[in-house]
């Protein structure tokens, strides 16, 4: 099957073909309404880390669509502060570039699972996707998902092997893997008969022949440059994405909305492909409610745009097939769709998988609250997740009855965790309870709990691979395959996600922070029943202050601090973690060491306390127990009970919680 490939290129013609320059799509301008038959909609897909970001800031800078100073910064698709702080892709987002008179549309997605409904939206945008995929990792369970979801929706990947100057690179291998999980997902003919190319995209150069390959890496090694660019990549997708499909004259003028964005100056504006018909700026417009088709509002065209790397250029018209941005109608949400006044039907949309766990946002109820922050109250909390829940389609967000709480819906830790962050940044105080597995009614048995699986792989030294596989099992996971891959083993699990809640930090600590691991959604299965108590009890401070060095130091004889000398503490917070499981301890770490008028014989010890790691929001939710919630300022992130008062906490002790309490209903 694969032998039967079409090979576009020999290595003359790679070697022959100039490099991409802005010259080669003068004859058309970017903001010029073009023909279908001259648009190209591709989608970038990939497990987190694989280079996505990298090859589309590579496209963009030798197709000339970046200039002046962004040439020489680094993952310019990724704007979000969060997104340059963690290095990872959050928000999906389009960018255009000309080549050989073309446009061509690209879509930068989230690589990490808890994103995924970014790349679940975006595939209704485009005609094809590029697949790319680390050379010596090989496809990942994010590559599963994602490939799982173009595949669902009859699209013909493109493969890139990327990072394959590296030493360990392995393409025979990943190919032959690649093939495999294809038929595995159940891929047609069509679709396995995939285009090959190898890249370095951090080194700017493609190719579809090894030998070629070769002599690039050859080059580098002897400190020269690479004669080498994008063209095979760039050409690939001209010859093989379809032309967007869509009648444009005589058709009404109908949009699915995917994204919406925030400009200061146009208010809120809505991305997505134009799927029928021309729109011109002044044209009358309205916005459908997604399966009702109730008429949510009524307006005009402000503005029509598109994006080329950072800069918005601005159209006058656009037509079927084009993916662009409408200014104009402020009441417009994400699955909308904009059409004009004679359309009275909603174009369908993708539905998203469900969300598979869940947090309660309340108001920050500490004796410290409001000493930091300045969106402090019930009302501003619900107004900006609404707000959040607007934007961010995989989020739900439900009253729970309260009106000082809402639980909100996603699809795992990370997701949660960047929501938090963002929120914390722009002033707000918080109180979040431990993220809960949000379990499913049989359809067919009522009474028969089923709870969300995922699939998880992880690399790890051979001499931790047994420790990892005892402690997963322990978690009610049933491993699917051992392998070795270069010098680590690639363990692949089935575990309740469950399981994988407060998981991450325990397995850095068994692989000494080499292990790598990822996790993906499978699906929903049966209770697996309760699990063993993996944590041990917490020390409880049973008094408000200020921490001193000299309570600090005989408290840590008990275990392991949370908190430094000097910070504030109050009764029923969290200060630190027993080394001996059994009850929760009360301390005191705010006693000081009384002073007398007799003198001592001899000098007072130095103090000498073991530093505190801060809390990250990734870590303190993956390690919180459930009678437990999470302090969020400004500035910090403390740990304390739900129930301050000692007393009405040791009487609620006694009240057993289910593991089966939050349904999807």
């Amino acid at each position: 099957m694969r032998a039967s490939m079409a090979r576009v290129h020999t290595t003359a013609d790679l070697r022959a073909e100039p490099a991409v320059s802005p010259s080669e799509g003068a004859s058309a301008d970017l903001g010029d309404m073009i023909p279908t038959e001259r648009i190209r909609n591709v989608g970038i897909i990939a497990h987190v880390d694989h280079g996505k970001t990298t090859l589309v800031d590579c496209l963009l800078k030798q197709s000339g669509a970046l200039s002046g100073a962004t040439m020489q910064e680094s993952r310019v698709m990724d704007s979000n502060t969060l997104e340059k702080e963690r290095g990872i892709t959050i928000l999906s987002k389009v960018t255009s570039l000309m080549y050989k008179d073309h446009r061509i549309n690209i879509v930068d997605t989230p690589g990490h699972a808890d994103f995924g409904g970014e790349v679940e939206r975006i595939l209704s945008m485009v005609d094809s996707v590029v697949l790319v995929v680390d050379a010596s990792e090989g496809p990942m369970a994010q590559t599963k998902f994602v490939l799982t979801k173009a595949l669902a929706r009859g699209l013909h990947p493109l493969v890139v092997l990327n990072k394959i100057d590296r030493p360990a690179s392995r393409p025979d291998e990943v190919d032959s893997e690649l093939l495999e999980l294809f038929l595995a997902l159940g891929a047609t003919d069509e679709q396995t008969s995939y285009d090959m190319l190898y890249a370095s995209a951090k080194e700017g150069w493609c190719s579809r022949d090894l030998s070629v390959v070769a002599s690039y890496v050859d080059a580098a090694a002897q400190g020269q440059k690479a004669n080498g660019n994008m063209v095979p990549l760039l050409d690939a997708i001209l010859d093989r994405v379809p032309p967007p499909r869509g009648q444009r004259e005589g058709a009404p003028f109908s949009m699915l909305v995917t994204q919406l964005e925030a400009n200061p100056y146009l208010g809120k504006c809505a991305l997505g492909r134009v799927t029928s018909g021309i729109v011109s700026v002044g044209d009358s417009i309205r916005v459908l409610a997604p399966e009702t088709g109730d008429v949510i509002e009524a307006g005009k065209v402000t503005k029509l745009f598109l994006r080329s790397g950072v800069q918005q250029i601005e159209m006058a018209q656009a037509g079927a097939g084009d993916l662009v941005a409408i200014s104009g109608v402020p009441k417009v949400g994400v699955n909308s769709t904009i059409a004009s006044p004679d359309v009275t039907t909603p174009l369908e949309f993708i539905p998203i998988d469900p969300p598979t766990i869940s947090v309660t946002f309340s108001v920050n109820d500490s004796p410290l609250a409001g000493r930091e922050g300045t969106m402090l109250t019930s009302n501003m909390i619900r107004d900006r997740l609404l707000r959040e829940a607007e934007t961010n389609v995989a989020l739900q967000i439900v009253s729970d009855g309260k009106s000082e709480s809402m639980e909100v819906r996603g699809r795992g830790e990370l997701q949660l965790s960047v929501l938090i962050e963002t929120m914390r940044r722009e002033g707000f105080e918080l109180s979040v309870t431990p993220p809960r597995v949000l379990f499913k009614r049989d359809p067919e048995n009522p009474k028969l709990a089923l709870e969300p699986y995922e699939e998880i792989t992880v690399d790890v030294d051979h001499d931790v691979s047994g420790n990892v596989i005892e402690k997963l099992t322990k978690r009610k996971g049933e491993l699917k395959s051992f392998v070795d891959v270069a010098d680590k083993a690639r363990i692949v699990f089935h575990i309740p996600t469950r399981g994988l809640l407060g998981y991450a930090s325990e397995f850095k600590n068994d692989t000494h922070g080499t292990g790598v691991m990822n996790h993906a959604f499978l699906h929903y299965g049966e209770y697996a029943g309760a699990f063993e108590k993996t944590r041990k009890s917490s020390m409880i401070c049973m008094a408000q202050g200020t921490a001193t060095s000299y309570a600090l130091n005989m408290v840590e004889a008990r275990g392991r601090l949370f908190v430094r000398n000097g910070d504030d503490v109050y009764s029923g917070m969290v200060v630190g973690e027993l080394s001996k499981d059994g009850t929760d301890l009360d301390v005191n770490p705010t006693k000081a060491k009384q002073l007398t008028n007799v003198r001592a014989a001899g000098k007072d010890e130095t103090i000498r306390l073991t530093p505190v790691k801060p809390w990250s929001l990734e870590a303190v939710i993956a390690y919180i127990n459930p009678d437990e919630a999470i302090e969020v300022t400004p500035s910090q992130i403390r740990l304390r009970k739900q129930i301050l008062d000692p007393t009405r906490r040791k009487q609620n002790s006694r009240k057993r919680i289910s593991d089966i309490s939050h349904f999807i209903d």
